[in-house]
């Protein structure tokens, strides 16, 4: 699923990656441990969070995630924007939940990981 139709989808705007829209992910996983996501043994993912911090871009970097969704509302920081803008990461914000996120997006069509 390319990260264009997961915008529309979830009504998300667009903060870092705007370039790279017609990206695919294969993969959607959700998760607010971030040492859950560095578990990970699969590329092309999607990472679904209500984490918004330095350490989730670090965290997305470090497990080569393509592209994560901050969700419940929470705006992305000056900072934050400026790492995943130097990182290559692909940031949406998204008003919905986690939960709801993730629903739209494997009713969609993405898969999860597990």
């Amino acid at each position: 699923m390319k990260i264009t139709n997961i915008t529309t989808l979830l009504g998300g705007n667009i903060v870092t990656g705007k370039e790279r829209v017609e990206t695919p992910v294969s993969f959607g996983f959700a998760a607010d441990l971030l040492s859950d996501v560095l578990t990970l043994e699969v590329e092309s993912v999607l990472l679904i969070t209500g984490l918004c911090t330095l350490q989730t871009i670090r965290t997305a970097e470090m497990a080569e995630i393509d592209c994560v969704v901050i969700a419940r509302g929470k705006k992305v920081s000056p900072a934050m924007k400026d790492l995943a803008e130097r990182t290559g990461l692909i940031l949406i914000e998204v008003d919905c939940s986690v939960y709801k996120a993730s629903g739209i997006l494997f009713d969609a069509g993405l898969e999860p990981v597990f």
